[in-house]
Parts: structure tokens; sequence; C-alpha cells
């Protein structure tokens, strides 16, 4: 329409994120174009993303692209996509976990795969790491069930549980586990060195002790991304380790273009804190390990699902600084990660440095649906 451009799309609740959904074949093949486009519809860059669909908050700034399988084992390609808010960046560099979560019943609901009730598996092909990942739907009247009694910390209410195993995801973007062949390295920064863990499920993430930043490892989100030394630093060893596999070529490159991945944890043993969201205690008890998790350079408000999966797996790599966290006597398959919202658990389960489950429990729900518009001479070019 002249001055304006129409490309249909649906808004999801996955997990504790939110995201767009688009068609593949709504977007240009051009990818110079297709970024532009991308950015368009969030309305970055912008801090407030206040002219599109973005929520000024990188959990709610985020992108699934679906399409017909290309690979043979899968039922639906899926594209995953962190969009800047304040900077013209769309990363493509991995997966988001709780995105994920949604992205089986946008297949259903979409006729992308058949509706078999009670329970229909999706084989989903995540584009980003050329890697399959299964997700358990339930299905009634022909579509995704919403109703249910699984509830997970940060999202209100409960919803029907969806199971998401990334066990195929191993080595996501790096091919290995263990990307450097280590369970632990001493990593040289500008400011120092520091021993880190650096495994490859889901997605690639670099683990290190809270006590070895200064902190407790308990601390809240304003806490943490109040402390502008603690964010530095651990940037400055996120970029390190993004040179270290071969995601970025400096540290400078990682930042600007690969601000999402690898992802940085801080782990340390279980202990008592509050939930931020409702100041309820949070008991050691209930816990195999507390973690803070950075995404794009802010603290995670919840615990990504990718994340989920590589630190479920790294607590069950024998020698990793997560392992190390975990009480010698647990050896219990189901890993409890304390995050700043409460709870999150896995089952995992790593034989002869192969992943042969983890798999964690999400639900998902269709927000919204229609078409957003976006000023063409913005994606011109």
């Amino acid at each position: 329409m002249g001055e304006m451009q129409r490309i249909p799309c649906v808004i999801m609740r996955g997990g504790t994120s939110k995201g767009i959904f688009l068609k593949e074949n709504d977007l240009p093949r051009d990818k110079e174009r297709r970024d532009r486009t991308i950015l368009a519809i969030f309305g970055s860059p912008d801090v407030r993303q206040i002219d599109g669909l973005g929520g000024a908050d990188p959990l709610t700034s985020k992108l699934a692209i679906i399409g017909p399988a290309s690979h043979p084992e899968a039922d639906i390609d899926y594209t995953f996509a962190q969009v800047g808010i304040g900077q013209p960046v769309v990363d493509f560099s991995g997966n988001c976990g709780n995105i994920s979560a949604a992205v089986g019943p946008f297949a259903i609901d979409e006729g992308f795969v058949a509706a078999v009730e009670p329970l229909t598996r999706v084989r989903i092909h995540n584009t980003n790491t050329g890697k399959i990942l299964v997700a358990e739907v339930a299905v009634v009247g022909g579509r995704a069930r919403v109703a249910g009694d699984c509830r997970i910390a940060g999202v209100p209410g409960s919803g029907s549980r969806i199971m998401l195993d990334f066990a195929g995801t191993a080595g996501s973007v790096t091919g290995k586990l263990l990307p450097t062949g280590k369970v632990r390295e001493e990593l040289n920064t500008p400011s120092g060195t520091v021993e880190v863990s650096i495994v490859d499920c889901a997605n690639p993430m670099v683990f290190v002790r809270a006590a070895d930043m200064g902190i407790a490892g308990t601390e809240s989100p304003a806490e943490i991304n109040g402390n502008q030394p603690l964010l530095t630093r651990l940037e400055e060893i996120r970029a390190a380790v993004a040179v270290r596999i071969g995601m970025a070529s400096t540290p400078a490159e990682a930042t600007a273009k690969s601000p999402a991945f690898p992802m940085i944890a801080m782990v340390s043993r279980p202990a008592d804190y509050q939930d931020f969201t409702s100041g309820r205690t949070i008991a050691a008890a209930d816990l195999s390990l507390v973690s803070r998790l950075m995404y794009m350079q802010v603290l995670h408000k919840t615990y990504a699902g990718t994340g989920t999966v590589c630190t479920g797996a790294a607590a069950k790599i024998p020698g990793t600084i997560v392992n190390e966290m975990i009480a010698p006597a647990d050896a219990a398959e189901t890993v409890r990660i304390g995050h700043p919202a409460g709870i999150i658990s896995i089952e995992a389960r790593v034989r002869d440095g192969r992943v042969e489950r983890a798999a964690f429990a999400r639900t998902a729900r269709r927000i919204l649906e229609g078409a957003v518009w976006v000023v063409a001479d913005r994606v011109a070019g």
C-alpha cells in the first residue's frame, strides 16, 4: 500500500519469553532486506522500540521464522533471531529454548504439522544450529492445548505442559559438547586470568564461579545490573570465549555482532535467597545449584531455556565448574537450577561424553494474530 508494507504475524509467549512469529515466505529472500524488515517490525534501533512490536527488553525482543522442513528427519524448520534494542543487530548465532517451546504449538495451529490427539510429537529443525529438538504438545479439538496444571517460575498461572528434549543439540555451534576438549581451563583476559568451563549443548555457554566474580551468586537482577564493573568483567570474559571457540575474530566483534551467544552464567552452591518477583524464600534444600545467567549483557530475569539445557548437561559432566557446585551425593537425573524468580528443573543424562537426555517442561500460548505494518522506505535500503 505505497508507504506501508503489511506482513502477517503472530505473537506468542514461549516459556518466560515472548516472540514475534513469522512465516518464512512472508520475509524478503535478500538477507540485508530481510534484516532491515525485522528491525522495522520490532522498532529497532530504539531503547523503547516505540515504533514497533518489541517490548524494550531482551526477553521480548525475539523472533521465530517458521517454514517447511529442509531436514529429512524434521517436521518443520525454525530459525531464531535475537533482535537488538538500541543497536541495529539481528543475531542469528544461537537458539532460544523458551521461544522453542512455542514452535510446536504454532506449527500445529498453522497446519505445518498434522494434529494428533492426545499428544503430537513435533520434530523441529533449528536452522541456527542445524540440530533437531523434539517437542511433545498436548492437542485437543485439532489445536494445541492451552489449559493445564503446569506452572513455571516467572509466568503467572498455569498451562498445558510442553516437553522439550534437546538431547540432539550437543555441539550446537562448535560441533563438540566440550568445544576446547577441556572440562575447565584458565582464560586470559586483559583484566586477569579466570577459570571457566565452556560447554556447548543447545547453545554454547561459559560458566564461572560467582565467588570469582566477587558476588554471592544469589543477587537480584537490580543488584547485578547495577554493578557496572561486574557487567564489564562478564562481557570481557564472554567475548574472550567467543574468540576462543571461533564465534568471533576479536572480542570487539563478539560484542558488536554476537551479543547474545555464547551466554555466560555465574554459578554457586545451593543457598537460601529471595525470589525478586514475590519476596518468597527459595530454599537451598530444593536446589541442585544456584545460577545467574547473563543475556544481552544484562541479567536474565529467570533462566533461558537453552541455558537450562546447557547448565543441566554441564552439571552431569565430572570436573566442570557447574558439577563442582552439586553435592557429591546428589546423583539424581533431575537438576534443579535456582534463578532470580524461582526454580527450573531439567532431566539431564550424560554418559561417556554423550548427552542422552536433556528435557524440560515449558508452557506456551498464542497471544495475538494479525499483521504488522512497516514503513516501506525503512526496509528498501
